[in-house]
């Protein structure tokens, strides 16, 4: 999995370990964040949206027969809750999610794209899951969606408190053929400072936060987008790779600062800046991964829960 030692790829291994131990409505982006409520909610929401556009501006490959590169990702995602009994819910929804790509000609995949079902059963705990297990099925695909583009990514977590109403820990386990590794335990810490300060040292998004009041929010953010696909042809004027039906794992390691505002009624809009650290296409089945420069970045997200 690992190939030589490096520090980017010790790094990147390390994130995806500890990936599922946490979810963000973003997440996920794409994808949930496994964390305790920061603050008490009076109902469990039943119905749950978010959309999240996210620009990195153009860098170049660390492989200078690739040229340069920019990349636009867009997730658009819907979800329900159905009550089961008590605090447990059956939660089904569908996400897609999509990363363009611009820049030289030079063979990589110019799109990859997600469109997948949610199915998932919740211990739900001021409107956050404490513990659930949830799966994926769909197609991670560039082009052309068929058979060898299906998945069945997962993950399974729980929380529970070290410190009563103030520092909890989240344990997790992850899968999915797309990604390396295949299968990957996980964890994660969230720490509630004080009424205004929070730390969720929780991957693939931890975030130092700070909230003013009851309609702002700024946070300190570092984070880890991927997504694995099936590939279609992959001839790169590299030359070393030269691949067709191939998987890919493209990940994007960022850092910034986002701004949240929630006093609209059930809405809440965000907006970020800072760095794209480094883009990756990781073809990790035949040791082969394509990498960019650093690259300044700028997001927009919304998401409502009623």
């Amino acid at each position: 999995m690992f190939g030589p030692v490096q520090p980017v790829k010790i790094i990147r291994t390390l994130a995806i370990l500890f990936l599922f131990g946490a979810a963000s409505a973003v997440a996920g982006p794409a994808d949930i964040i496994l964390q305790p409520a920061p603050t008490p909610e009076d109902d469990t929401h039943r119905n749950l949206f978010y959309y999240e556009t996210t620009y990195t501006f153009d860098s170049d490959f660390t492989e200078s027969k690739l040229g340069h590169g920019s990349s636009l990702y867009d997730d658009f995602s819907y979800d329900h809750r159905f009550l089961i009994s008590g605090k447990v819910y059956f939660r089904a929804g569908v996400e897609y999610e999509r990363y363009d790509f611009g820049g030289t000609n030079n063979g990589l995949p110019d799109h990859l794209q997600g469109l997948y079902g949610h199915l998932a059963l919740e211990y739900v705990v001021k409107d956050y899951p404490g513990a659930a297990i949830e799966i994926e099925p769909g197609f991670y695909f560039q082009d052309h969606i068929n058979g060898n583009a299906f998945d069945v990514p997962g993950r399974a977590y729980f929380s529970f408190p070290l410190k009563k109403d103030k520092i909890f820990a989240t344990v997790g386990i992850g899968w999915g053929q797309f990604q390396d590794p295949v299968v990957a335990p996980g964890g994660g810490i969230t720490w509630l400072i004080n009424d205004k300060w929070r730390l969720q040292a929780v991957f693939p998004k931890p975030a130092l936060v700070y909230q003013p009041n009851d309609d702002w929010d700024i946070r300190a953010i570092g984070e880890l987008n991927f997504l694995g696909a099936r590939t279609d042809e992959v001839h790169t004027t590299e030359r070393k790779l030269q691949v067709d039906d191939a998987v890919v794992q493209y990940s994007e390691y960022r850092a910034g600062l986002q701004v949240g505002y929630s006093g609209f009624k059930a809405l809440k809009i965000s907006a970020g800046a800072g760095c794209t650290i480094e883009r990756n296409f990781d073809f990790f089945r035949i040791n082969q991964s394509k990498r960019t420069d650093p690259a300044p970045y700028i997001r927009i997200a919304a998401e409502a829960k009623f």
